[in-house]
């Protein structure tokens, strides 16, 4: 196929409606960044809170059969209540997370206190303005 030809030159596009076609480009880039960006936060705040909420389950499924807490996280894995420790989707490790132990008075077994809950070892917040570590 031959290219058209007008006024004795060759048909194309000129340089100004290949700039207003990047222009038109750019805007609509710059207007679906954000809003991935904003998609992948809300993906990973549902993993955080799903990992959260089966570790907290764990935590008290080990502690209801054993008569006490456990000491650490690696306890839960060895004695096969979870098949590895997840990994926090905010900080990208599975060693970043921070247990609160509980008090030794009000714990099952007094003598050995251990972990009653657990929280993400992120120092950023969430897009509804609370910090991770506070989930």
């Amino acid at each position: 196929m031959e290219p058209r030809i007008r006024n004795g030159k060759r048909a194309g596009f000129t340089l100004i409606e290949l700039m207003i076609v990047m222009a038109i480009i750019a805007v609509l880039v710059s207007m679906a960044v954000p809003i991935y960006q904003k998609s992948i936060i809300r993906a990973k705040e549902t993993v955080l809170r799903n990992n959260l909420f089966t570790m907290r389950t764990v935590i008290d499924e080990y502690t209801y059969d054993k008569q006490k807490a456990p000491q650490t996280l690696d306890d839960l894995v060895s004695e096969g209540y979870l098949r590895e420790i997840p990994m926090d989707p905010m900080t990208g490790s599975n060693q970043t997370w921070k247990t609160i132990m509980e008090d030794a008075l009000t714990s099952v077994n007094q003598t050995e206190p251990g972990i009653y809950d657990v929280r993400s070892g992120s120092d950023a917040t969430s897009l509804d303005g609370t910090p991770y570590s506070e989930w």
